[in-house]
Parts: structure tokens; sequence; C-alpha cells
């Protein structure tokens, strides 16, 4: 009934949208949507740290490298890694300000220690992912004006799941305590959890709200782009956050 609830608030609300649910009880998962590819909205982080993930444990790059954060252009917009006095950090700091913050410019140091192409064909021919592309960096309004943006697919975020099923318990040990203490925005995290701890990674940007993570007892997401009224989409998140405690029992 919430699920039904939940489609129906999003079909009235005349936005594109995805929605996946999966329960760790042995039920079919849910998924339901009317549009395959978002504006990114800073989900493009998670396959980002996934990209990380591959190439540390081919020993091409190193967490314990240390990072200038004055090696990219100053950019805002999210975190504030900009303001810092200490201009020299290891890239597990800047690692987890892209996660945790949503910062933009360790996100592009990130980008940049990689390259953009390096991280497209990993995104392609290591993670499998279909439609989730980088075309520039982030804070790039020349780009965007060329027409240039960052892509995500629904069916990738399912992808998502899989991939971090894949990872070591090192790794695990240090990519999930980032995803479980975000101060991006709240969304689906609007409700109390009590005990669960939600590891996920909100994105917002002007019309494009999407929230994606796991807990110990379900995965759930939520992608929406093209919300012509944001009070109500914000409301239809919280509703899809309680399923965390109340679709999981």
């Amino acid at each position: 009934m919430m699920i039904q609830n939940l489609h129906n608030q999003l079909v009235k609300s005349h936005s594109e949208f995805a929605f996946y649910f999966e329960a760790n009880n042995g039920q079919p998962p849910v998924f339901f949507s009317n549009c395959e590819v978002f504006s990114s909205a800073s989900v493009i982080k998670i396959p980002l740290l996934l990209a990380w993930a591959h190439l540390e444990r081919a020993g091409e790059v190193d967490q314990r490298e240390m990072c200038c954060l004055d090696d990219e252009p100053q950019v805002q917009g999210a975190g504030f890694s900009w303001m810092l006095h200490a201009r020299r950090l290891p890239y597990h700091d800047i690692l987890m300000m892209m996660i945790s913050l949503s910062d933009n410019l360790c996100t592009n140091l990130v980008v940049q220690r990689i390259g953009l192409e390096r991280v497209n064909q990993i995104f392609q021919d290591v993670l499998g992912l279909e439609h989730t592309r980088m075309q520039r960096k982030l804070m790039d309004l020349a780009a965007r004006e060329r027409g240039l943006d960052n892509w995500i697919g629904a069916r990738d975020c399912i992808r998502f799941y899989q991939l971090f099923d894949q990872l070591t318990p090192a790794e695990r040990a240090w990519i999930l305590p980032m995803m479980c203490v975000q101060a991006d925005c709240l969304l689906m995290r609007r409700i109390e959890l009590d005990s669960l701890v939600f590891y996920h990674k909100p994105g917002f940007i002007p019309g494009v709200l999407h929230d994606w993570g796991f807990t110990d007892r379900c995965r759930i997401f939520l992608l929406t782009q093209k919300v012509q009224d944001q009070l109500p989409m914000l409301e239809i998140f919280g509703q899809a956050g309680r399923l965390m405690v109340e679709g999981a029992e």
C-alpha cells in the first residue's frame, strides 16, 4: 500500500522519476520508472568512488597520497575545502569530503587524478554502467553551456548495489563510514531511523532531487528530475524514507 501510494504521488507530480526498493526478506524488489537517464545531481560521486576503489585495488592510486587543493580552480557550490587553511590533504580526506559533504572541489580533484577519459572508461568497461557518464567537471558552467553534463542511469543505480557487494572487507571499512555522515541534504533521511544506519548519497540541484542508499535491511533509491514543485516532492522523499523502517520490519 505504501509503495502504491508513493507511485501514485510520483505520477501526479508530473516529474520524471525512478524508484527502487528491495527488502532483505526474500521478497522480489520493486522498481518503477518513467525515465532511464537522469541529471546526476551528486549521485555521480558514487560510481566515481567505486572507480577509485578499482584503481586502488590495481595499485594505480593510493588514499595515502597527498593532494594539493590548489591544483584545481576553487569552485564552490557544495563543501568547504576551498576555505581550508591546510592546502595539502591525503586523498582519503578528499574522497571523504567528496562523499560526505558533496564537495565539488574535492570531486574535481579526484577526477583530475584519475583523468576524465579514464573515469568514463572504467564506468563502462569495468563497472558495467550503461548510461552513467561524466562529460565535465563540477561547476564548469562553460562546459555546461556547450551541452556537456553528467548523467546517471536508473538501472545503473541498481548495478551500484552489485558493485558494493563486490567490495573487499578492507574497501568497505573505509568506504562505508563516508556514506553514513551525510551533511549534504536530508531527503529520505528526514525520518528517525532509530538504530538503522543509512549509507547513502543524496543530491540536489534546481528541479532535480536524488537519494541512493542502503541499510542492513534494505536497498532503496529515488531519482527525480523536472520537478515543478519542490515541497510536495520533499514529502514524497520522506514517505520513501519511512519504507526503510516500516517496509523492512
